[in-house]
């Protein structure tokens, strides 16, 4: 069965609360319940991380490889300052998606420029939490295509 990794950044474990008006109310628990959802109706298999720590990010990504078959990644902050997860996710080999909730290119300046996107499949950004579903079908997409 085909596995991916939903990886989350730093404080995503404040979604529902943290500036609702640019991230909405969703919770990550419900993010999560709407992808393991998602997960099985394509009949895939799929692990959901959140951490704070650029480090145990770029763990997490390690441990990837060999356990998973791709990997979405929805760094926060991280996006913008973050070599040294983009050099892990070079490092893994697997296909990942980027993923933001929000526009990045519609906020701040700072926020345009992505360390994640040069090493990335693809970019899913400004659809809220509907963005993860259509991150795992991308990516299931891609995946599973011929060729």
């Amino acid at each position: 069965m085909m596995s991916f990794l939903i990886l989350n950044g730093p404080n995503l474990n404040l979604l529902g609360t943290r500036q609702p008006e640019v991230y909405g109310h969703t919770t990550l628990q419900d993010i999560e319940a709407m992808c393991h959802a998602k997960a099985k109706d394509l009949g895939l298999k799929i692990t959901f991380e959140q951490s704070n720590s650029e480090g145990a990010l770029v763990d997490a990504i390690h441990a990837a490889r060999g356990a998973h078959n791709g990997i979405i990644l929805n760094a926060g902050a991280y996006t913008h300052t973050s070599v040294a997860l983009m050099d892990a996710i070079s490092s893994v080999e697997l296909p990942v998606v980027e993923l933001h909730l929000s526009n990045i290119h519609a906020r701040e300046e700072f926020r345009h420029r992505s360390y994640i996107a040069p090493v990335a499949l693809g970019i899913i950004c400004g659809f809220g939490a509907a963005g993860y579903p259509l991150a795992i079908e991308a990516l299931n997409g891609h995946i599973a295509a011929p060729g």
